[in-house]
């Protein structure tokens, strides 16, 4: 079954096509020109004899110097059956079409990539008829943003970077840089990109990091993640029967927030410490040591001078 991390994969790219144009280069070391216009296309693959083809995410762009289909397909795992499929979908995409088709891979696995970006040779070994090279994007060419600085400089390559790295363990140092560069960006774009990463995480703690950051960012409470998020607070309110206020609240999830990254890392916070993350109210305080937690090596050092 296909889950959320495989759409977030290729559907991100439905609406950051342009943040890729913009990262060729610096992506896949292969040049491209600069877009004038990017259009998405229909999907369906199939031919009049009942055999359906879909790609993930198909989309047009256009230069100066050409016009090109970009073919994204997300991929969880090896499957052998898909070079064949590849072939098909970029030789019927340019007889369709009469445009140079690129085949873009997606991929949150180092072994995936590996397997994926191998070439397909159709045809005799000495001289094949049919070459694919797919461009694959992984954990081992996309960059970790875990800088705050870069992450302003291109927030949806720092979400992408997310995306693909969030199930490691360095996934707090890169949502962390992340979350402070959407407070930069225009709301609803902050929010879009904050949604697909939301969905996107594989980990399921990095996704709670990633959640507890979001709620001091106050354009997340408009999408539906967040207020999904805000419902089971609720909920967990009522059963607990108690009330907390708004401050309380944010200062809670803080200092959970801390805690969650410090374990996330592999470090056991003692009761000392523990116990004064959780009894601390000072929002700035909380940030600092936050912001320490990503870095610390032993769980004292957050309350070094």
């Amino acid at each position: 079954m296909v889950g959320s991390p495989h759409e977030t994969m290729h559907h991100f790219f439905r609406k950051e096509t342009a943040m890729m144009v913009r990262n060729f280069q610096r992506l896949f070391h292969v040049p491209f020109p600069e877009a004038r216009d990017i259009a998405v296309l229909n999907t369906d693959l199939t031919e009049v004899t009942p055999v359906e083809r879909r790609v993930d995410t198909l989309m047009r762009v256009d230069t100066d110097e050409g016009n090109y289909l970009f073919a994204y397909e997300s991929q969880g795992k090896r499957d052998d059956a898909k070079p064949g499929s590849w072939a098909y979908y970029l030789a019927y995409l340019y007889a369709k079409y009469g445009i140079e088709p690129v085949l873009i891979v997606l991929t949150q696995s180092r072994a995936t990539a590996r397997w994926a970006a191998r070439p397909i040779r159709l045809g005799l070994k000495e001289w094949p008829s049919l070459t694919v090279r797919p461009l694959v994007l992984g954990p081992d060419n996309v960059p970790r943003i875990t800088d705050e600085k870069q992450a302003m400089e291109d927030p949806s390559l720092a979400a992408f970077s997310a995306i693909v790295h969030g199930c490691g363990r360095d996934a707090a140092a890169i949502l962390e840089p992340l979350a402070a560069a959407l407070r930069t960006i225009e709301g609803d774009s902050a929010g879009m990109l904050a949604q697909f990463v939301d969905t996107g995480l594989v980990n399921p703690q990095a996704k709670e990091i990633w959640r507890d950051l979001m709620t001091e960012v106050s354009y997340f409470f408009r999408h539906p993640v967040a207020e999904k998020v805000r419902e089971e607070g609720r909920e967990e309110g009522r059963e607990e029967g108690r009330e907390e206020g708004r401050e309380l609240g944010r200062s809670q999830a803080q200092a959970d927030m801390i805690l969650r990254i410090l374990e996330w890392r592999g470090l056991t916070a003692p009761d000392v410490v523990r116990d004064r993350v959780l009894a601390c109210t000072d929002a700035e305080q909380l940030t600092a040591w936050a912001e320490r937690a990503v870095h610390v090596s032993d769980p004292a050092d957050l309350f070094a001078p």
